[in-house]
């Protein structure tokens, strides 16, 4: 296959010119750590697929795996709702945006960019490079969007509170629950509405992915499983606080943050199942915790992030190792297939994407995935936009402060579609 590499110091302006190239293709998935200081484990700046070879569309994990076994690069995505594929559940809840359980493509063209170093590869690269640097790099402006809530706020108090007298019965110890802000009939220009949540919310998970008709356009700070080799890393988030409005309320609300018995409660309950995920596919004694309770920074939010780690067994597979940690247990709750049916109970729209995951495959079976989370999910054909917020209840949360939890999160979201009124 054909490759080509030269520098390219504004890495920035790169991204611009590859998003715009994405008009172009059917298939489509760039992967940017928008150098994100705190970043660690990642191999790459950026990396992107254009166009597809060959396309696997599932709703189950077998024929990814038959796909994995060809040794070839992979880009693509995993829904929530895979979950029913590994375990007696179901999704029931209103959908309209319909993307399948996992979509994978092998790209005609890949880019990836490390230390201002670029490098194109595929039988059509020089064309790609071409075509790079040639496109006119003009966004159109974002169209101001009436969100809508599909759950009220009075209904989500109710929700959170029924969920609590679940765990004060014992059912769980914690349970995600989320629910969607929408918009009908849109009209929305997805590189643009991409190039400007990036410019608000930079994040070392970002994710421009487009299949088909089917749009994620996120700002995802989390990390849902990396290999390499035999290692294992995963990098649940739990423990959230806004930013402050100065340098000394900012570095207090760390403190806060750092010393909070709720958020680290809930932050080492996701550990230990994190931990639970990865030792059924672990060699013995190599699960370890590598950092507990880390704080990281983002525009709009600190997080507390934890990293766990452990050496696969030599025989498990790229599908095998997914299939044992999936989905992310910071987006179900403990247990984990309890919390899942509650989940299910509660929410009101079919999780579908978010909170799967987006990454890539190597040809060798190494992999990295995100969460998907602070994204926008689109259905270009029937014009239906949702993103989906939600967060850790436990026996010490407060529905109140949960609710406004929640609207932080969105809140780079609401600031890109320049929200017509604000979500009460």
């Amino acid at each position: 296959m054909r490759a080509i590499e030269f520098n390219f110091k504004e890495i920035y302006k790169l991204r611009e010119r590859l998003l715009l190239l994405a008009n172009r293709y059917k298939y489509v998935s760039i992967l940017d750590s928008n150098n994100y200081e705190q970043a660690s484990h990642s191999d790459y700046d950026l990396i992107a697929g254009f166009g597809a070879k060959s396309v696997v569309s599932s709703d189950c994990f077998s024929e990814l795996k038959n796909h994995v076994n060809k040794g070839v690069w992979l880009f693509g995505f995993l829904s929530y709702d895979l979950k029913n594929n590994l375990e007696s559940l179901q999704s029931c809840n209103q959908d309209g945006l319909g993307f399948p359980g996992l979509v994978f493509f092998e790209p005609e063209i890949r880019v990836e960019i490390h230390n201002q170093v670029v490098k194109i590869e595929g039988d059509d690269c020089e064309n790609f490079k071409k075509a790079l640097t040639e496109i006119e790099v003009y966004f159109p402006e974002v169209e101001v969007l009436k969100i809508k809530n599909r759950v009220t706020k009075e209904e989500y108090i109710e929700k959170i509170n029924n969920l609590k007298s679940h765990i004060q019965f014992g059912d769980v110890f914690e349970v995600n629950f989320c629910h969607e802000f929408y918009a009908e009939n849109v009209h929305c220009n997805p590189v643009s509405v991409y190039n400007n949540l990036l410019d608000k919310s930079p994040v070392p998970f970002a994710s421009f992915l487009k299949i088909d008709n089917l749009y994620c356009l996120g700002a995802s700070p989390e990390r849902f499983l990396k290999k390499s080799g035999t290692k294992l890393i995963s990098q649940p988030i739990k423990g959230t606080v806004r930013r402050g409005r100065s340098k000394k309320e900012d570095n207090d609300q760390i403190s806060s943050l750092k010393g909070s018995v709720k958020e680290r409660s809930e932050n080492v309950m996701i550990v230990d199942l994190v931990r639970n995920d990865l030792s059924k596919v672990a060699t013995e004694g190599s699960v370890k915790v590598d950092e507990l309770f880390g704080i990281y920074s983002f525009p709009q939010v600190h997080q507390m992030i934890s990293t766990i780690s452990c050496e696969a067994e030599s025989e498990r597979t790229s599908v095998d190792i997914i299939k044992k940690c999936f989905p992310m247990g910071s987006m179900t709750g403990a247990p984990k297939v309890k919390a899942m049916e509650l989940i299910e109970k509660y929410e009101s729209t079919k999780r579908g994407l978010f909170s799967g995951a987006v990454g890539y495959i190597k040809p060798n079976g190494d992999f990295d995935f995100n969460v998907v989370i602070r994204s926008i999910l689109y259905n270009e054909s029937n014009r239906y936009l949702s993103f989906m917020v939600g967060g850790a209840i436990t026996s010490g949360s407060k529905a109140e402060d949960e609710y406004k939890e929640t609207l932080l999160k969105a809140k780079a979201i609401f600031d890109v579609l320049m929200v017509e009124k604000e979500v009460e």
